[in-house]
């Protein structure tokens, strides 16, 4: 399955849009389109893994407490139970690859 992840990026004006584009048996691939002033409330998975992978703009992560910068290019890693979340609390639109491994029973 080829995916063009650019093509799937919508913006919602009042909350963070959260775009699934793949699931398999053991991981979930969606797509997070935080505009400015938009977030993900800090939770936790006690058995997920999660992985942020950033592809546009900078967003403040939340894990465990502590909280990091990153930029395209960069990802934040929280493991099972670790408390993590997001803001884009800068200008431009945050686009980030999200891994949830195993996926969420649906």
């Amino acid at each position: 399955m080829k995916i063009r992840v650019r093509e799937h990026a919508s913006f919602r004006p009042d909350k963070l849009a959260r775009v699934l584009l793949a699931t398999t048996p053991r991981a979930q691939l969606d797509l997070y389109c935080v505009g400015p002033g938009q977030s993900q409330k800090p939770h936790t998975h006690a058995d997920q893994d999660k992985i942020y992978y950033v592809l546009e703009g900078r967003g403040r992560f939340s894990l465990d407490g502590r909280e990091d910068w990153a930029g395209a290019g960069e990802a934040i890693v929280a493991r099972a139970g670790a408390e993590h979340g997001l803001v884009n609390d800068g200008p431009d639109p945050l686009l980030v690859l999200v891994v949830v491994s195993p996926p969420p029973p649906h």
